[in-house]
């Protein structure tokens, strides 16, 4: 997978630009690994209600997907779902700046996955019924995963290595 990177050969300058392909499946795959270790995590601690396996719950059996097993099954679930989130975000969205559109991004996932798919196919409680604490730690988990996907790509696609570039600080718009 090549960086973008000034090369200087025999007096000519060229610019390697990297792959989008290449790039959004090895996003994906640690977007998923890590953030699927931190949705087990979250579970564990009791943060969340909603399964570590419940992209797999209409594939499995409920009592299954709530042990231990059922927890590596929703991970490589969740990794291979990041991987088509990865690379939907960089081949359509690899323009954008900055973090916020990939919060947008993780919280449009989040109101998908658990507000309106995951009631219906009992992969989630229906809003009336999910605890507060449910709904924070998912919307705060897609958010951080959002960011972990949008930000990475923008900052391999966009200017954002030069951005403030020398100023020591950082401006969010």
């Amino acid at each position: 997978m090549g960086k973008s990177a000034d090369m200087v050969e025999a007096g000519h300058t060229t610019v390697e630009h990297t792959r989008k392909l290449p790039f959004a499946l090895y996003l994906g795959f640690f977007a998923g690994v890590i953030w699927g270790a931190v949705r087990i995590l979250f579970y564990f601690l009791r943060f969340t209600e909603v399964l570590p396996g419940f992209l797999a719950e209409p594939f499995f059996l409920h009592n299954f997907l709530a042990g231990v097993g059922g927890w590596m099954v929703g991970w490589v679930f969740w990794t291979v779902f990041s991987i088509i989130a990865s690379l939907i975000y960089t081949f359509l969205f690899h323009w954008l700046k900055g973090p916020w559109y990939g919060v947008a991004y993780g919280l449009i996932w989040f109101v998908f996955w658990i507000l309106l798919v995951g009631p219906w196919y009992e992969m989630a409680e229906p809003i009336g019924v999910i605890s507060w604490n449910t709904l924070f730690t998912e919307g705060s988990l897609f958010a951080l995963w959002g960011v972990f996907i949008g930000y990475s790509v923008a900052f391999e696609f966009t200017d954002e290595r030069e951005r403030d570039k020398g100023e020591g600080t950082m401006r969010l718009h």
